[in-house]
């Protein structure tokens, strides 16, 4: 994910060309079909699926049927449940978690950051935790570099999960196309990226040092127990708890709580709002948490003891 992450947008495409079923698709599609991919996304990943998504659902998962050579979505909701295929599930929800993001996506929350890490006792950490692609968590840590300077920075962490494999694997790789960066300062391109030559023209790499801040993990933020062994300054959850219903952002909001150090920042994307959800955060501005009560003022000591990975092995 949430990842969302990470922000997230539903794109619905037109099912390919083949046999046609009732309303001009390849296989039948009933309400039923719909109802059994809800519940079973929002069990393995707590993403409630609204009844708009429907045509968004059939066309991602009309791919796997075609690529298993399966005739009906109850076959193949009946193989996945049955066969319990920890492949075929991490496709079945790569299929309905779609990515987007953007480097310095909701600007405003890097001056903050920025602002907020040179008061904190070093190093600092930061976990974004709907990493996506990785734009978000590479646009953290040239923030870091930014503002504490490169010794500094470079002895911060940046912990990057996601639930999706795939849009972490890019991630990882750091290589973009160059019209994803363009907008960026000339300063930002030079400090931070390598502009690819020849077969390469066209795409930038991130720079090994900047790269070397991040590490990237897969991490389902419903749950229960994340295996973090570590406390962050500041949890960047942006774009992701729109997916989740309000029992379940309540849960998630619960388990960021021992995980962030004293006075801790969470930063939430444009569209959510948690003020209804928990008490343990309150609004600071801007789409910007703070701790709320005595775990605002004293460390936690519910986290486990401090692991320099940042994660289970």
């Amino acid at each position: 994910m949430m990842a969302t992450r990470t922000s997230r947008v539903d794109r619905g495409e037109p099912a390919a060309a083949g046999p046609m079923a009732e309303g001009g698709r390849d296989f039948d599609f009933t309400s039923a079909d719909f109802e059994r991919i809800r519940a079973l996304i929002h069990r393995r990943a707590g993403i409630a699926l609204s009844d708009h998504k429907r045509d968004m659902a059939y066309s991602r998962l009309a791919r796997r049927l075609r690529a298993l050579g399966l005739d009906s979505f109850r076959d193949y909701l009946d193989q996945l449940e049955s066969r319990n295929d920890a492949d075929e599930w991490e496709a079945f929800t790569n299929a309905l978690t779609t990515n987007l993001t953007a480097f310095f996506r909701e600007a405003h929350h890097f001056p903050i950051l920025a602002e907020f890490v040179k008061r904190r006792p070093q190093p600092v950490s930061v976990w974004c935790s709907a990493a996506s692609t990785g734009e978000e968590p590479y646009s953290i840590a040239m923030t870091l570099i930014e503002a504490l300077g490169d010794h500094a920075a470079r002895q911060a962490t940046v912990l990057a999960t996601d639930l999706d494999t795939q849009v972490l694997a890019k991630g990882q790789a750091g290589v973009y196309a160059y019209d994803q960066v363009k907008h960026l300062s000339p300063e930002r391109l030079k400090r931070f990226f390598l502009r690819g030559t020849g077969q390469n023209s066209g795409l930038v790499k991130v720079r090994p040092e900047l790269r070397a801040m991040i590490r990237f993990e897969q991490l389902n933020l419903t749950d229960a127990d994340y295996g973090l062994r570590t406390q962050f300054d500041a949890i960047f959850c942006r774009n992701v708890m729109i997916y989740f219903d309000k029992p379940t952002q309540g849960q998630v909001l619960a388990r960021f709580e021992p995980l962030m150090k004293p006075d801790g920042l969470l930063f939430a994307g444009h569209s959510e709002n948690f003020t209804y959800v928990t008490q343990a955060f309150r609004l600071r501005g801007q789409t910007v948490y703070e701790l709320t009560g005595a775990r605002a003022s004293r460390p936690a000591t519910t986290a486990r003891a401090h692991d320099a990975s940042g994660v289970t092995a």
